[in-house]
């Protein structure tokens, strides 16, 4: 009698978020196969079968993660003005509270040479979340980044502001030098926002 588990509706699904829970838990260098396959309430083989190892699962969740990251994004900016710096901001704040809520699946995607980052799933998530600051830097400064080397440096600027932020937040270490866990979340996003603000020069 063929495996059931390779006949389950939504494996793949369940087998993400059961490594999402996982790495959660545990953390990237203790995940294991088998440890996914319990949470699941599936075979051990299940994993293996369906992603072909365990970087492949992990090259999965991380394309994932990068999609949630988009959502978390656009979900800011349809509550931003609709004015080109806003929506920037909107781009970063959003990528700040994907990191807050998700720092081990962003150490995974960003940090981590567990992904095949040439897989092309993974890719085309990660250049789809690279392509919206892409777009915002090119509204803001009226200028295509893919051939404007300068635009393309602002891009850098502020991927690196935001990131560095993320980094040091997750980590707690923006705790005592800005009291984030003392202030309110509107207080929170006004620095945020005037911190990136300076990578576009202003304050």
């Amino acid at each position: 009698m063929p495996d059931k588990t390779y006949h389950h509706g939504n494996l793949a699904a369940d087998l993400l978020q059961a490594a999402e829970r996982e790495l959660v838990l545990n953390g990237i260098e203790s995940l294991s196969l088998r440890a996914v396959a319990k949470r699941a309430g599936v075979s051990h083989a299940a994993p293996a079968h369906h992603f072909r190892g365990a970087r492949g699962l992990l090259t999965a969740l991380a394309a994932k993660g990068y999609e949630r990251l988009i959502e978390a994004q656009e979900e800011r900016q349809s509550r931003m003005e609709s004015d080109p710096e806003s929506q920037l901001l909107a781009i970063g704040l959003g990528y700040l509270d994907f990191a807050d809520a998700n720092p081990e699946l962003f150490r995974l995607m960003f940090s981590s040479g567990k992904p095949d980052r040439s897989d092309p799933h993974f890719d085309t998530a990660a250049q789809a979340a690279f392509g919206k600051l892409v777009e915002g830097v090119r509204k803001v400064m009226n200028a295509d980044p893919l051939t404007h080397p300068e635009a393309m440096t602002q891009v850098a600027a502020s991927w690196s502001m935001v990131h560095g932020l993320a980094d040091l937040m997750i980590s707690g270490r923006l705790d005592g030098p800005l009291a984030l866990k003392e202030i309110s979340e509107t207080e929170r996003e006004a620095i945020m926002s005037r911190i990136m603000l300076r990578a576009l020069g202003k304050s």
